[in-house]
């Protein structure tokens, strides 16, 4: 038996139906798991059940049933409340079960979180993702996995099914520092083309001119091409809300602090994200820093 077959066997319960998790889950069931879902709001899990998932009426529920439960919701309160809440997961947690953390977590709430999680002898993997809603949907996800590596490299078919590749980041909490990482980067980078365009856009640069010196030059990248239809229409699918942005931007801003890291431009594009969600852009795309960036600049 191959360890891909062995893996199969594996029941999967996945909590948490958002932009991130429904196409994850599907990306399970199209690989052959048995998975079982849970949303706080259930009429979310139709399309999956469609698909063959089961539904499970609680989060403690769904981990009394699964071999391996996943979580991948917006944060630590709401990560906190499906495993030690009322009907928690965390209460049907045993030595023979494996909980794996996908949600965005500072390091130091993954590091807690182990703690908690100890007593019941579960195995936990601290596993975020790197990509957005497309990815997911394209199971084409960078998989940050943290914690017992054995383990990881036994669930790598599993996490395959939802990735094209596994990190291997080190000890739990260093998934969620390797998610911090890039986020940062994620930030710096669309911040400063949305920049540069606005500043080339008010010395009288055309767009698709900028455009074109940009993708035909070495600073063309993936993340550009795939952001420049937002900017040039003026319109901002969520993608990567940018209102996560600001939750993963404060974050990275905390954890800096803790770290004595210097992140200045961190610093700065946190101030934006929140002057976005403040002018009602929250749930439009990070790309959507553009609007933040027009709305300070002089009006013609």
């Amino acid at each position: 038996m191959t360890a891909e077959d062995k893996t199969m066997k594996h029941k999967v319960g996945f909590l948490g139906l958002g932009i991130m998790g429904t196409p994850m889950s599907a990306n399970l069931l199209k690989a052959g798991y048995p998975v079982m879902v849970y949303n706080r709001t259930p009429e979310k899990a139709e399309p999956l059940v469609k698909l063959g998932a089961g539904l499970a009426s609680s989060p403690r529920a769904l981990a009394r049933a699964a071999d391996v439960v996943i979580a991948m919701v917006t944060g630590p309160e709401a990560l906190q409340n499906l495993l030690w809440g009322p009907d928690g997961a965390g209460g049907a947690f045993n030595h023979h079960k494996v909980f794996i953390n996908m949600s965005s977590v500072p390091p130091r709430s993954t590091r807690d979180l182990a703690r908690e999680l100890e007593p019941t002898g579960v195995t936990f993997i601290d596993a975020p993702v790197s990509g957005t809603k497309q990815p997911a949907a394209d199971g084409t996800l960078i998989i940050l996995a943290a914690g017992p590596q054995d383990k990881i490299q036994e669930l790598e078919p599993l996490l395959l099914a939802m990735g094209k590749k596994v990190v291997l980041c080190g000890p739990v909490g260093q998934g969620s520092m390797m998610k911090m990482f890039i986020n940062l980067l994620v930030g710096l980078m669309m911040a400063g083309f949305a920049e540069a365009l606005n500043f080339g856009k008010l010395g009288g640069l055309s767009m698709e001119a900028m455009l074109d010196t940009v993708f035909s030059g070495p600073l063309n990248c993936g993340m550009f091409q795939v952001k420049a239809a937002n900017l040039l229409n003026n319109t901002y699918p969520a993608a990567f809300p940018l209102k996560h942005m600001t939750k993963d931007a404060k974050f990275i801003v905390d954890t800096a602090f803790e770290l004595g890291a210097p992140v200045p431009v961190g610093q700065m594009i946190l101030h934006l994200c929140r002057l976005g969600v403040a002018q009602g852009w929250g749930d439009e795309d990070i790309s959507a820093i553009a609007k933040v960036l027009e709305h300070l600049s002089p009006k013609s």
